[in-house]
């Protein structure tokens, strides 16, 4: 596969231009998403790491990153409110993958916070904001920081969410790589590469959940909801740790 050449500005390397960055993800649409991975690793320097919350499909992003490089970090945000299951799913997918798992956490225990503040979720809108920087931005950005990361990979999707319809293959800010391999991906091309490796689902799949985070803001979808009713109780779909670029 030929390389999409880089080339940062003189004057702040950490800077690229956006003409470039555009021509760079029309080039990186023309490719698979395996070839998207690959190049990435290949081409761009640095640690890499990758992101999962061992949502409903996570099995797909884990799965091809490390098929590539056994040793990826591989970085889960644990809020200490997940489901059971999504813990017996991390504890699956990690024997079964051989992940490299690094577990971050807020240093406040779930019940100091909630003495502290309540249960900050039930707050409203600046309620599970700052439920979202406590358990999870700060965990990420902290785990962004210790690993050295200069890339970060996600399997973000264009079609779970309208807040997620425009993102791009390649992002940089900051000093930072972000990439959406699997931008472009729909629930069928998921499904049958999970079929296609004989992966599974996360176990709440099939009960109806569609996105899965944690227990006291997640809910089952019934017919006439969107996948962003599903979470927090309809009021944000994004928790703010895909913006940390």
């Amino acid at each position: 596969m030929n390389a999409m050449p880089l080339r940062p500005r003189s004057d702040k390397p950490e800077v690229y231009p956006e003409a470039e960055l555009m021509g760079l993800n029309t080039w990186l649409a023309k490719r698979s998403a395996e070839e998207r991975v690959a190049w990435a690793l290949d081409e761009t320097p640095g640690p890499q790491v990758l992101s999962s919350s061992f949502g409903a499909q996570a099995a797909v992003s884990l799965h091809m990153l490390t098929r590539l490089q056994p040793e990826i970090p591989v970085v889960l945000i644990d809020t200490g409110y997940l489901f059971p299951e999504t813990y017996q799913f991390i504890d699956e997918l990690t024997a079964r993958l051989r992940l490299n798992l690094k577990v971050y956490q807020s240093p406040l225990s779930p019940a100091w916070m909630e003495a502290r503040d309540g249960r900050l979720w039930e707050q409203g809108i600046a309620g599970i904001e700052r439920y979202n920087q406590l358990r999870k931005v700060e965990p990420m950005q902290r785990a962004l920081f210790e690993l050295g990361a200069t890339g970060w990979f996600a399997g973000l999707r264009r079609g779970q969410s309208h807040s997620r319809e425009a993102i791009d293959f390649a992002e940089r800010k900051n000093g930072r790589w972000k990439w959406h391999p699997l931008a472009d991906w729909s629930d069928r091309d998921v499904g049958m590469y999970l079929k296609r490796h004989e992966l599974p689902y996360h176990p709440l799949w099939e009960q109806g959940y569609v996105s899965i985070g944690d227990t006291h803001t997640t809910r089952r979808w019934e017919p006439g909801m969107d996948a962003e009713d599903t979470r927090f109780y309809g009021l944000k779909r994004e928790c703010g740790l895909h913006h940390l670029v």
